[in-house]
């Protein structure tokens, strides 16, 4: 079911997105969806006429590369996150068995990250046409979109950090819906971001000193990494505050991509640079380092496991620094997926082919307005995140499934 519309929910808003349904009601009625008058609050964003966007900052961390609760937040196991499981649940909510229902036809980092961002279990196929491709599209609004059409909030202040090895992940900044979509999306802080940043920046300083061959190579090379992004054609992250983000990232870390953290630790260093630079209102962190197990030893998945809680333990600690983020910022914590338990392979963890433990996930809130010290055992769901988000910030998210995680709010 639909979440509820919140209390303060005022009547321009509604009226906003109300418009979807009498759509509905247009084409059943057999009219088209352009002989409905015009709505002048739809004819711009919402955002550049609404209020300014307060609080509570949200930061999600996606503990990915699929996380099994046994070596994470169960405490008779040998457990990985420490800081995690004694330190943060403790301070928030515990959500120890939230699942993926079956109800989602597959489960995976793509399709999992999704879940979460839109609330909805869907079917999803590569828009490429690739084998085993995960460059999906979202059909309807994810919470940055939420976001971006009821309050005033810069796409640079939307950000999701994405890892070098999920390139696919890159677009999953807006949805493919007809009231929502690319005039609200997010921006994407990542490797990916900052090589294409860089490479348009030195056929530009070295127009006068490449060769015509030089340039023409640079040049396709550009546009091919470009075109990655083929449903956004306007220089994708050229705002000025992201030129201004990758320019300090330059003179840090240089050109060679030898000097800054790789993996997961790039993902935490971009994140806390993002916080003090940025100033997000909505940070989504794509933790990914679990996935290493592919390589067939289980050390890469309970190292990955322990990196991610520890960028963790820097991201709180860079916000408890920080006077405008210490008491106006919600953490949520959720896996993208869980792994299979087979005790016929050699790495009993090796992947997430919908086997029950693959869909068996936890989640920890904590922050602003969240309940303290309480662990909730009662069967939970994935999609549940979207529509607490969606409350704790005030914003209605209508297209999203399941109710609010009522336990969490204090």
């Amino acid at each position: 079911m639909a979440n509820q519309i919140p209390q303060h929910f005022d009547r321009r808003r509604f009226l906003g997105q109300s418009l979807s349904g009498v759509a509905g009601l247009a084409a059943g009625a057999g009219l088209s969806f352009s002989a409905l008058p015009a709505n002048p609050l739809i004819a711009a964003p919402l955002g550049s006429i609404g209020q300014e966007y307060g609080g509570p900052n949200v930061v999600l961390i996606r503990f990915g590369g699929g996380a099994r609760r046994r070596e994470s937040i169960e405490p008779g196991s040998q457990c990985y996150s420490p800081y995690l499981l004694h330190e943060l649940a403790p301070r928030g909510v515990l959500f120890n068995q939230m699942l993926i229902d079956t109800a989602a036809p597959e489960t995976g980092h793509g399709q999992g990250t999704l879940n979460i961002l839109t609330g909805k279990y869907d079917q999803y196929k590569d828009v490429t046409g690739e084998f085993l491709g995960e460059r999906f599209e979202a059909k309807v609004p994810t919470l940055f979109e939420y976001l971006r059409y009821h309050f005033a909030v810069p796409e640079h202040q939307t950000l999701i950090v994405n890892g070098e090895d999920r390139t696919q992940e890159e677009f999953y900044t807006f949805s493919n819906h007809h009231l929502f979509g690319a005039n609200y999306r997010s921006n994407v802080l990542s490797l990916y971001r900052y090589k294409t940043y860089l490479l348009r920046l030195q056929i530009e300083e070295n127009e006068e000193n490449w060769s015509e061959e030089q340039r023409l190579a640079k040049k396709r090379e550009l546009a091919e990494m470009e075109a990655l992004d083929y449903r956004r054609q306007d220089g994708g992250d050229r705002s000025s505050a992201i030129e201004t983000f990758w320019n300090s990232w330059r003179k840090l870390y240089g050109d060679s991509g030898l000097v800054n953290p790789r993996g997961d630790r790039l993902l935490t260093e971009l994140a806390i640079r993002a916080m003090k630079q940025l100033r997000p209102k909505l940070l989504m962190v794509n933790y990914n380092d679990c996935d290493y197990v592919h390589w067939g030893n289980m050390a890469h998945y309970t190292r990955g496991i322990a990196i991610m809680d520890d960028g963790i333990r820097q991201i709180v600690e860079a916000v408890e620094a920080d006077e405008e983020y210490r008491d106006n910022t919600v953490f949520v914590i959720v896996p993208d997926c869980g792994r299979d338990d087979s005790r016929f392979a050699a790495v009993p963890c090796q992947h997430h082919f919908n086997s029950r433990c693959s869909r068996e996930i936890f989640a920890v809130l904590f922050g602003s307005g969240i309940e303290q010290g309480r662990i909730v055992d009662r069967p939970t769901e994935q999609i549940q995140i979207a529509t607490t988000i969606g409350q704790l910030m005030g914003i209605s998210t209508p297209h999203a499934e399941g109710p609010v995680l009522a336990e969490a709010l204090a």
